[in-house]
């Protein structure tokens, strides 16, 4: 008899006989995730904040290579044991205390569904503009956009939630869309970029906007923090996709070959053309929504934004969905479906203000990716210290779905965990209170405060550091009863 306070089918290890994702599997879909207009967005907000194109792209690379470490690590208990991530925090978090980190990464997942979602009906109100020359340019400087933007992100928003009723399936057709077009788009936005400015020479000679090292040094290690942070959620969920798997080195090797060098690429893509704006109009355009809106062919403009608003409901139903649904199913796997996930996703992404978060380069990367950042790198900390250090890769899974097993800690919850995830925490936030300009710079300490420049790292090692000191004296207990090769999975209720 199943225990529905913990155990769904969703939930459940997947046998091995499930298990058919290959390298190639995880590399197409890295670069799948990876070629969408937030990584675009990403690179050339660099761009706009000074950097010039060799300095923006090595940020980006070095951003991703560092993310694919956590990356890799978190995926091996997913392909080994066949648990999602939500389960897999159990082992460290307690059977109910991972629901501290499932809703923290699930928080961060509405954000992102409401940038997406947001991207889009920016793209339909840019095709409507084309035709109606008369309406106004986005304004993002007010806390609600003008009428007609807004009407056209309800509409966007409405259509995702339309999938989400009929159901993930239904997404499969936009994603083979994607993937045959916004490669070609990127494509010919390159082309058009270097055409348009006379060939790579103007603009691969744009210098950077930092007069000293030191300058520069300020805007580049929160830059690299926020290149880490874009990723932080999929290093945390990464057991979603790789308890899929076929073998560890299937999902090793396909996402080393499709994270860091799809990022880079396309981010190159994106730094090219936003340097050249600044050569073709005499101002830094780093929304390719907008620069689009600036071309004088109506249709090709129209057509433009129709793709760009079809491959983002198939990034944003397949990246900004599915896991956060599972998040929120664990709260209540046994009330909790698949569709009401998506649905809260939805209504949180609205509240979440993306119109804000995407204003600028600078709301975009100091408070956006940052800040979650600092909340994710502790959890990721926790897990990695937890899974290699302690357990040294070994779980009991039944007892994953016990309410009375070995990771029910104290009442379900590992205290030593969650005072390691605040400790973390807590040293990002008076950088955080400064950059939201709550508090002044002068209130608090200068080192303090740069600490949030380094907001990913300085959570992931400090968290993970105080979890290794206080469960030094813990002895993991391993008797699995269950094996990756049985096809069913019971739990008794204690």
């Amino acid at each position: 008899m199943k225990n529905e306070s913990l155990y769904s089918e969703d939930l459940a290890p997947v046998p091995v006989t499930n298990r058919k994702w290959n390298t190639w599997n995880y590399a197409a879909l890295w670069i799948s995730m990876s070629l969408c207009i937030p990584t675009y967005m990403l690179a050339s907000s660099l761009i706009g904040g000074g950097m010039n194109w060799w300095q923006a792209i090595l940020t980006i690379f070095l951003g991703n290579t560092i993310v694919l470490i956590p990356m890799i690590l978190n995926g091996h208990a997913g392909a080994k044991y066949g648990i999602p991530f939500p389960v897999f925090a159990r082992a460290s978090f307690g059977v109910r205390g991972a629901n501290i980190p499932a809703m923290l990464r699930a928080i961060v997942a509405c954000g992102w569904f409401g940038i997406q979602t947001w991207i889009g009906g920016a793209a339909i109100y840019q095709m409507i503009r084309v035709w109606n020359p008369g309406l106004a340019e986005i304004d993002h400087t007010s806390l609600f956009p003008k009428a007609a933007p807004f009407i056209c992100f309800l509409c966007f928003w409405a259509l995702n939630m339309f999938i989400v009723y009929l159901g993930v399936e239904s997404i499969r057709k936009l994603l083979v869309f994607k993937a045959i077009f916004l490669p070609i788009a990127a494509l010919a936005l390159l082309f058009w970029a270097i055409n348009a400015s006379h060939g790579l020479g103007p603009i691969l000679h744009q210098p950077s906007k930092f007069a000293t090292t030191s300058s520069f040094l300020d805007y580049f290690f929160p830059a690299l923090t926020g290149m880490v942070g874009f990723w932080a959620t999929l290093s945390l969920n990464i057991p979603d996709f790789t308890r899929y798997a076929k073998s560890q080195q299937a999902q090793i090797k396909g996402q080393a070959i499709g994270l860091p060098p799809s990022m880079t690429l396309f981010a190159f893509i994106g730094v090219v053309v936003t340097s050249a704006t600044a050569i073709i109009y005499g101002t830094t355009i780093w929304d390719p929504v907008i620069l689009a809106g600036k071309f004088e062919n109506k249709l090709l403009v129209s057509v433009a934004m129709i793709a760009v608003a079809i491959s983002t409901l198939a990034t944003n139903i397949a990246a900004n969905i599915v896991s956060p649904a599972n998040d929120f199913a664990n709260l209540a796997p046994s009330k909790i479906t698949f569709r009401r996930g998506g649905y809260i996703t939805g209504v949180l992404g609205i509240l979440i203000f993306p119109w804000k978060l995407i204003a600028d380069p600078t709301g975009y990367i100091f408070t956006w990716l940052i800040a979650y950042s600092s909340l994710l790198g502790p959890v990721g900390g926790i897990m990695i210290a937890d899974y290699y250090f302690i357990r040294k890769q070994q779980l009991t899974t039944a007892d994953l779905y016990k309410v009375n097993g070995q990771y029910t800690f104290r009442n379900g919850f590992n205290y030593r965990a969650i005072i390691a995830l605040l400790l973390g925490i807590i040293p990002n936030i008076p950088g955080f209170l400064t950059t939201i300009k709550v508090i002044t710079p002068d209130s608090v300490p200068a080192w303090i405060s740069h600490l949030y420049n380094y907001a990913w790292f300085v959570g992931f090692f400090i968290s993970g550091l105080v979890y290794l000191f206080m469960m030094r004296n813990y002895k993991p207990l391993v008797s699995d009863s269950f094996t990756a090769k049985e096809e069913t999975f019971h739990v008794a209720i204690d």
